[in-house]
């Protein structure tokens, strides 16, 4: 049951940079917003550079969303390994975060929320 996460729209600019390099830059954000915890910006793949992504082995599991991809972004070096993940097929209270990626900020070298 996942009735304690919400999925609301972003109505910032966020900008994603990894490897001195632009990974994502979207106006079509969404925040999951997931308990009491901080809100975990998704961004479409649509508007990420995914020729800058190498999806890994690594999976995990949540019992709210389902199961999650990785990517690691090899021009940012070591420190991005698995540092994007993907919900490919969520479990349908969450459906809209699939085709959404989501970033460990301390993995990247910033995620800005622009005007």
């Amino acid at each position: 049951m996942s009735g304690h996460i919400k999925i609301v729209p972003n109505a910032k600019r966020v900008v994603v940079k990894a490897g001195g390099a632009v990974i994502a830059d979207t106006r079509a954000a969404v925040t999951l917003l997931e308990g009491t915890s901080a809100g975990v910006l998704y961004i479409p793949r649509a508007d990420a550079n995914m020729s800058l992504l190498h999806k890994t082995s690594h999976t995990t599991t949540c019992p709210y969303k389902g199961l999650a991809s990785y990517y690691s972004i090899p021009a940012a070096g070591a420190k991005a390994v698995n540092a994007v993940w993907s919900y490919e097929n969520p479990i349908a209270d969450v459906a809209g975060i699939k085709e959404y990626l989501a970033f460990y900020p301390n993995r990247v070298d910033s995620i800005e929320e622009l005007a």
